[in-house]
């Protein structure tokens, strides 16, 4: 922020400061760290509580330039802010922006629901935030009912979110505890599985990943109906998690299948 910008501030800015620390000490509402996620939240029915900037006029232009869909929204919602006062560090897009959470049992019954038209992806104690939230990005876009973590990692945390570019909100994300999951044949992708171009994969599937360097546990292994390979030359030690899903759910089908 400029220092010519900084002598504009006005009360209505100290207020919004208020207003934002305020509303992101609560558990419900979840960060949307720049204007890309903003703009697909808003597209995919996100109730956006609060949006700050450091320059609300250049986030105006930027969303009639780029997402004219929800140009009136990002208007209604964006305030005068200090983002460096508020956040640890500022997108580049110079936005952020509070969400409600999506309800947890209205998702969870969404998973459970049989016969669905998509898989879910079953990410077995991932470890990388930026992967997940690549995961979640390509579960969006090709229609997957959602994409579930077992484990510790947070798939609603900030840089998951910022990762997804704000598509939590175009599919289910949730965290399962211990054993529990979806119902649906559970295939599991192992070096050691059937090669997947010989298989058709179900609508109804559960797509199984393991974390980035110890491939899927053994216990969810001992559970699968079907385990998976890719194909892969010779001595190249495993894909990226998110290439993994892409290709999975391109083999799948994807928003054309549906």
């Amino acid at each position: 922020m400029s220092d010519a910008r900084v002598a504009e501030r006005t009360p209505e800015d100290d207020g919004t400061v208020r207003l934002w620390r305020s509303a992101a000490e609560r558990d419900d509402l979840v960060l949307l760290d720049g204007f890309h996620a903003l703009k697909h939240a808003l597209r995919f029915g996100a109730d956006v509580r609060l949006a700050v900037a450091d320059d609300p006029a250049a986030v105006r232009a930027l969303a009639a330039e780029l997402a004219p869909d929800v140009e009136p929204a990002v208007a209604g919602l964006v305030r005068a802010a200090e983002l460096r006062s508020l956040l640890p560090r500022v997108h580049p897009t110079g936005v952020a922006a509070l969400a409600v959470r999506p309800d947890r049992d209205a998702g969870r019954a969404a998973l459970a629901r049989i016969p669905r038209r998509a898989p879910v992806v079953v990410l077995d104690n991932p470890r990388n935030l930026g992967n997940v939230g690549a995961v979640v990005r390509l579960a969006a876009g090709f229609g997957a009912t959602g994409v579930v973590t077992r484990g510790s990692l947070d798939p609603w945390h900030p840089n998951v979110v910022r990762a997804g570019a704000g598509l939590h909100w175009a599919t289910t994300v949730d965290r399962l505890e211990g054993d529990d999951l979806p119902p649906g044949p559970l295939y599991a992708l192992d070096p050691e599985g059937e090669d997947i171009r010989s298989l058709t994969l179900p609508d109804d599937a559960l797509l199984a990943f393991g974390s980035e360097r110890h491939g899927i546990s053994a216990q969810l292994r001992a559970r699968a109906d079907h385990l998976v390979s890719l194909p892969m030359r010779p001595q190249v030690s495993s894909y990226n998690l998110a290439t993994s899903v892409a290709m999975t759910l391109f083999h799948w089908g994807g928003p054309a299948a549906g």
